[in-house]
């Protein structure tokens, strides 16, 4: 049987009720590494496009606050859009917060998301000290 190294977790709730039903974290801190779940605009869920990926991102940032990173220590980003006609308006919200990062990033279209209001969700990892 392997062996696997034992990594120190500090894990972030962002208060979803969907954490607890479903079994995960907003957010985990692994060493130095910081990984964000998929987030949705929990409370801009009616939002345009633009306004709801912002919202994605001020709760993503405020996981990765909680674990000691911000979004200039992101260096993946993957989006993902339910309709590719919106994918200019979610670019620009998110060259706003990454600009300066300018992480690796991916932007997908998918059928839907979980709440069928929402328009984007958003992951991010971050590496400390990068």
């Amino acid at each position: 049987m392997a062996s696997f190294r034992t990594v120190d977790r500090q894990r972030a709730s962002s208060g979803s009720p969907f954490e607890p039903l479903i079994g995960f974290s907003r957010a985990i801190r692994a060493g130095d590494r910081v990984l964000v779940s998929g987030t949705g605009p929990v409370g801009a869920d009616d939002a345009d496009p633009a306004a709801q990926m912002r919202r994605c991102i001020e709760i993503a940032a405020e996981a990765l606050e909680r674990l000691g990173a911000t979004l200039d220590d992101v260096v993946r980003t993957r989006i993902y859009l339910t309709d590719a006609q919106h994918w200019e308006a979610v670019g620009r919200v998110h060259g706003e917060a990454f600009g300066s990062a300018r992480p690796a990033a991916t932007m997908v279209v998918v059928k839907a998301l979980l709440d069928p209001r929402w328009t984007v969700e958003i992951e991010a990892e971050a590496l400390l000290g990068s």
